[in-house]
């Protein structure tokens, strides 16, 4: 299994464009790396590829990834677009990938209930792109040799379809990860997730790789840096301080933080909190990082 981490950053990547904060503007200085927004690309053979949450910068993550190069005129090594929920990061790439290429599109009902409301995707013709709609914990083949199976994380709805109660905590169809396996080979991506219950650390344990929600490093920590109103649980993501604690004694071979927000110190590869989550055997995800099992 390969995997290709295209975007490390959660919503509006390093820097974000209206954001002046101290890791947005050492990002702009070249001090510490830039991210582009969540996703990943996962293959079993090199030659067949799919991307796992298209992000707003999928046109610049293609370009900067030579396995996912046109291979002719017209011919790709896509060969399906899978997305985790319908958050804006997660989505909007699919507007990119509209020029009559064909590719699978899953997600699960309620996911894909969520685009097909909205107009603007129906450019992502559906003779081209058929929608897969897919169960929650029933296993299908994503690319040859890789299969892959849904399950429900605790999370909400996205941020457009919420209402004036918002649950933060919902199980379901509109928040998942994702199991990858190939051979004897098995790796979790979960970029969002609101809580550790004990039934979901009983799933990661054993896995070969886990890339796991590091949205912010302390649930408040946009608010303290004056950059929002909103601790990490309101907007559905578990701190990441918090699960190092919560995954330190479940057996997992390698585990890396991705979907990280331009506030966390784990964007400068020099923070102290960064030396101390690799202290704690987890690696923070950066635009291109590869991993093979």
């Amino acid at each position: 299994m390969q995997i290709i981490i295209l975007g490390a950053a959660a919503g509006g990547g390093l820097p974000q464009w209206n954001c002046g904060c101290g890791n947005c503007a050492a990002a702009r200085a070249g001090r510490i790396p830039a991210m582009s927004q969540s996703s990943i690309a996962v293959s079993a053979d090199g030659r067949d590829w799919a991307i796992i949450n298209a992000s707003p910068d999928i046109r610049s993550q293609l370009a900067a990834t030579p396995a996912l190069h046109p291979t002719g005129p017209r011919q790709m090594p896509l060969r399906s677009v899978l997305v985790t929920n319908g958050d804006i990061d997660h989505v909007a790439g699919l507007l990119t990938l509209r020029e009559s290429q064909p590719f699978d599109l899953f997600a699960t009902p309620a996911i894909h209930d969520a685009l097909d409301a909205n107009p603007m995707l129906s450019a992502v013709n559906p003779d081209f792109v058929p929608r897969r709609r897919l169960r929650l914990d029933q296993p299908f083949d994503l690319i040859p040799g890789l299969r892959a199976t849904l399950f429900a994380v605790p999370g909400k709805v996205p941020l457009y379809l919420e209402g004036e109660t918002v649950e933060t905590g919902l199980l379901g169809e509109n928040t998942v990860g994702v199991e990858l396996a190939a051979g004897d080979r098995r790796a979790l991506y979960i970029p969002g997730c609101a809580d550790l219950p004990g039934w979901l650390t009983d799933r990661i344990a054993g896995a070969d790789l886990l890339m796991f929600d590091g949205t912010l490093w302390h649930d408040d920590e946009m608010i303290a840096a004056g950059l929002g109103q909103k601790t990490g649980r309101r907007m559905g993501h578990m701190a990441a301080s918090d699960s190092i604690v919560a995954l330190a004694g479940v057996p997992v071979g390698r585990r890396i933080f991705v979907h990280i927000n331009n506030s966390n110190p784990l964007t400068d590869p020099s923070s102290p909190q960064t030396a101390q989550a690799q202290a704690q055997g987890w690696q923070v995800g950066r635009d291109g990082t590869e991993v093979t099992l």
